[in-house]
């Protein structure tokens, strides 16, 4: 009896002994992370496992399983006897995105070995704002599936004066092993307190860049010319894409070649600060109106002799490069003896990646009224230039304009004419050479039937001129109506663009993003100011909408957006016109 309880005892203990040498754990680098970064999360057990059982991963988007096994043997030789020993590890890998702020809790996973169950401690995770991600920030090798891939936003400047213009190019980083496709979930920045201006990418192309000392391939996803409005701390929200890749796995077939992995990737640039600098004060000109960059200023008339009655163009106009679109230019004060119209307002401009280039104008129409010499005072245009960090002025020469005497023409001069009027006085008419003759016989108009018609005309029509004006000025007080019915019409007309644009990328996902837009319009009641992505959700829940049929319509929107900028088939183009059909029709009825 005694002997067989010690066998148990002894029994006991081994198993003990066993249990103890076994660990299983999860492990991250850190418990907080932001709300844009990527988290792995590590479980392992320092011996072989079976009928892993994962936790719930609330709160987080999740990439996994992916699993590492290890075998490594260690050799010690101590007073010339040899000692073997063989350690065993297995490792099952998740990467974690976080989808919104808060603090959670990671529960417990479970492996089996030997018929036991072993179980990880929870972990307790903090996701914080955005943080702001370094441009080229050190990352581990892309040995763990897809850590090789990076998007990063490089910008001309982090430091520049109120409108100075920053180029801003979101790229993509890949391993040359690897593959990258089926872009999706597209988020652009909104650019609060900038002038922005997009440049299309008509087609991603991949090239040879250099990310963190590295050889890459790279993509350029869109190049973004901004110009900052006002001094200060200024943050740029995260570019946002979700992507398919093809990338190694770390080991290799028989053939020595690398074995590769499909995994889904969600990718963040992060915050991004610009700190803008207010322009100088000192030595600012009483003429200075906003304009940076490196211009020339002319004022130019189209002639400065005429006569009377006659009239001319008077062009002032800045050419350049620097924020065209973004100052006023300075008017011309003429003597009160020429009639100045409101200008005609002209714009030749292009958007190239350094920023904007071309010539802006206003052109205004003058009409002298009576004879004499007349003088156009010099005009003062000022400027700060990025070059020489000063600020410049130009300053036109004095125009005379010489006006002849008239020919008998006389200027109607009303108050708000866009046109200028012109009369010709009739002193005398000519006597008439030739004869014209009239029928004797013919029946006399008054007392005729078309006499009286035509005298009861008007008193019948009045009835039906007075209903008509009703009908308008309630018609045209429906302000609500009236832009509801516009943009039903824009829908109807931007769905049918779209259609016949069919197999030409560019102009039909523009077509379909205007008949979306224009849907909200005349559903919602809403401009396009107010179109943020939460007020749109907020809105459409609001009026009783689904929240698939809400969630399909923002994911249309998106793929919408960002078709433009990426590869595109007929048949992807077809099913987003289907998907769209299908929509704004599931969401009318439900509205």
């Amino acid at each position: 009896m005694k002997f067989f309880k010690a066998i148990q005892l002894v029994l006991l203990l081994v198993i003990s002994t066993v249990s103890a040498q076994v660990k299983f754990e999860a492990q991250t680098e850190r418990s907080s992370y932001g709300l844009n970064e990527r988290i792995q999360l590590v479980f392992t057990i320092n011996n072989e496992g079976d009928n892993f059982e994962p936790p719930k991963f609330s709160g987080f988007k999740t990439e996994g399983p992916f699993i590492n096994k290890g075998n490594q043997t260690s050799i010690t030789i101590v007073n010339g006897k040899v000692t073997q020993k063989r350690e065993i590890s297995t490792q099952v890998i998740y990467y974690l995105t976080p989808v919104k702020k808060g603090v959670f809790t990671i529960g417990s996973a479970s492996i089996q070995f030997n018929e036991t169950t072993y179980k990880s401690a929870p972990i307790r995770i903090t996701i914080t704002d955005p943080i702001e991600i370094p441009s080229y920030p050190g990352q581990p090798n892309n040995m763990n599936y897809g850590e090789g891939i990076h998007l990063v936003a490089e910008m001309s400047t982090k430091n520049p004066y109120v409108n100075q213009p920053v180029t801003v190019i979101y790229k993509l980083y890949f391993e040359p092993r690897s593959t990258v496709g089926n872009f999706r979930n597209f988020k652009a920045p909104k650019y609060e307190d900038f002038w922005s201006q997009y440049i299309d990418m008509k087609q991603l192309r991949a090239e040879r860049g250099k990310f963190n000392g590295k050889d890459y391939s790279m993509v350029v996803l869109r190049k973004v010319i901004l110009y900052p409005l006002e001094a200060g701390a200024k943050k740029i929200e995260p570019f946002k894409i979700e992507l398919d890749a093809e990338v190694p796995t770390g080991r290799r077939d028989w053939f020595g070649e690398y074995e590769m992995r499909l995994i889904q990737k969600s990718l963040s640039t992060g915050v991004q600060t610009i700190n803008v600098k207010a322009l100088p004060e000192n030595n600012k000109p009483s003429s200075f109106t906003g304009a940076v960059g490196n211009f020339d200023f002319k004022v130019v008339p189209s002639k400065t002799t005429l006569k009377a009655g006659e009239s001319l163009d008077l062009e002032v106009s800045v050419s350049g490069k620097g924020n065209l679109k973004l100052f006023n230019l300075p008017k011309p004060i003429v003597p009160s003896a020429l009639e100045m119209y409101d200008p005609a307002h002209i714009e030749n401009v292009q958007t190239p990646v350094t920023g904007i280039v071309g010539k802006v104008s206003d052109k205004y129409t003058i009409i002298p009224q009576f004879k004499g010499k007349y003088t156009i005072k010099p005009i003062e245009f000022s400027y700060y230039d990025l070059a020489s960090n000063s600020y410049k002025t130009i300053t036109s020469k004095e125009i005379t304009i010489d006006v002849a005497e008239g020919d008998g023409t006389v200027v109607s001069n009303k108050e708000n004419a866009n046109k200028q009027a012109i009369q010709k006085k009739e002193v005398f008419q000519y006597n008439k050479l030739k004869t014209e003759f009239v029928s004797a016989s013919r029946e006399d108009f008054l007392g005729s039937g078309l006499f009286y018609s035509l005298l009861l005309a008007p008193l019948l029509l009045i009835p039906i001129v007075m209903i008509a004006r009703k009908q308008k000025e309630a018609k045209d007080a429906d302000v609500v109506g009236n832009r509801v019915r516009n943009n039903n019409r824009l829908v109807k007309k931007y769905l049918s663009e779209a259609k016949k644009q069919m197999g030409d990328k560019v102009p039909f996902y523009m077509a379909m993003e205007k008949a979306l837009h224009n849907f909200l319009k005349a559903k919602l009641h809403i401009e396009t100011v107010e179109m943020s992505k939460e007020n749109i959700i907020e809105i459409l829940q609001n009026k009783n909408a689904s929240e698939s049929s809400v969630n399909q319509f923002m994911e249309l929107m998106n793929d919408c957006e960002f078709a433009r900028y990426a590869p595109a088939t007929d048949t992807a183009m077809h099913n987003d016109f289907d998907r769209a059909i299908e929509i704004i029709t599931e969401l009318e009825k439900q509205i």
